[in-house]
């Protein structure tokens, strides 16, 4: 017997994020999170210490003064490289620590 209002998966999860736009943002956050390991990969990652958000700004503590300088002179390109990644304008600026 099927219900009236059955749905794929997809589609019911597409509308509970769509509904819930703090969620949405939190979801695009991680993805955030964890692509920089996978964007920048094993080198940076061995030399980046936390990474967290506040307000949209992603906070980077590094153990390298070396890379620390290299990463802000390329930081507009990592944004966009990030908010692609995210699917979603999560990042508006980096802080490296």
């Amino acid at each position: 017997m099927k219900k009236k209002n059955a749905q794929p998966l997809s589609e019911a999860l597409s509308d509970f994020f769509n509904e819930n736009s703090v969620l949405k943002v939190k979801l695009a956050q991680q993805r955030v999170l964890s692509g920089w390991n996978v964007l920048l990969g094993e080198g940076v990652s061995r030399y980046t210490g936390s990474l967290y958000f506040n307000r949209d700004v992603l906070h980077v503590h590094l153990t390298s003064a070396v890379l620390r300088a290299e990463l802000i002179m390329i930081r507009r390109e990592l944004i966009r490289k990030l908010n692609d990644h995210a699917e979603s304008p999560v990042v508006r600026d980096i802080v490296f620590r």
